[in-house]
């Protein structure tokens, strides 16, 4: 038993270690290649999350093979936080985007989202300036709206509103409906002479600048968080019970290991 539960510990530790060195090296690729600070602000976090898997995966593997007793105890009590934290967030993300949903446009085939309608931990993250700037950088490399100018290229209004935008082209790419600007194309729009509605993003727009900086943006960044962190705590709950399973069968080769040196040393 104890060399089957060693033999495990080994195998899925070697193949969490074989999976950590394309993500570090990824990490370190963005690091020394990023030109923008969408692509920088990626960088560490790789390689923080491939330095840590590189390291708890050799701790468990020479553990386990090596029948190194104190990197077995590490590696159990590491394990034991990550399942505690993995749990902690899954929960969180399940709470944290909970409220917020789109709009329906009268006669429109897309959503508009308003910033208000989210947790206020979400819009906490996107009001703060350095957090939006970075946010921004990635939205303006995408070129998420030149790509809508594109596909909507030679569309009259009516033809728009029955387009389905994504929230990030509801959000970023054109102002709200109810700023009731003349539609010129998808990205391009003539303000009124008298602005009624006291929404401010209809100040902000312009059609140089377009809606990067509305609240209108930062509502449809946080549906695409919402949307993408539900998929996330699904993929979490998956990976929290193969964790679980490394983790009981490290405790099992632990345990096994000391009834071995007790047997060994004449008693039971």
């Amino acid at each position: 038993m104890f060399r089957i539960s060693n033999n495990l510990v080994g195998i899925l530790n070697l193949l969490t270690f074989l999976l950590s060195i394309p993500i570090l090296g990824g990490g370190i690729w963005l690091s020394t290649r990023a030109t923008s600070d969408c692509e920088k602000f990626l960088d560490k976090p790789v390689i923080a999350i491939g330095v840590f898997l590189m390291v708890v995966s050799l701790a468990g593997l020479i553990g386990a093979c090596c029948r190194v007793t104190w990197l077995l105890w590490v590696y159990l009590f590491v394990m034991f936080l990550l399942i505690v934290l993995l749990f902690c967030f899954t929960v969180f993300a399940f709470v944290v985007t909970n409220k917020g949903a789109g709009k329906v446009v009268s006669n429109a085939g897309f959503r508009e989202y308003r910033l208000g309608d989210y947790s206020n931990w979400l819009q906490k993250r996107v009001n703060n300036d350095k957090n939006w700037r970075k946010i921004k950088s990635c939205l303006q490399d995408s070129k998420i709206c030149d790509h809508l100018a594109k596909e909507t290229n030679n569309q009259d209004f009516k033809q728009f509103l029955a387009t389905s935008l994504s929230p990030l082209q509801s959000g970023c790419c054109k102002p709200p409906t109810e700023c009731e600007f003349t539609y010129q194309s998808a990205t391009s729009w003539t303000k009124p002479a008298l602005i009624n509605s006291t929404n401010p993003d209809c100040t902000k727009w312009s059609n140089e600048g377009l809606c990067y900086d509305c609240q209108s943006c930062k509502a449809g960044v946080l549906a695409n968080i919402k949307k993408d962190w539900k998929k996330v705590a699904v993929v979490n709950i998956i990976f929290l019970i193969f964790l679980l399973v490394v983790y009981s069968v490290g405790c099992c080769a632990f345990r096994n290991k000391e009834d071995n040196g007790r047997w060994k040393g004449g008693y039971p």
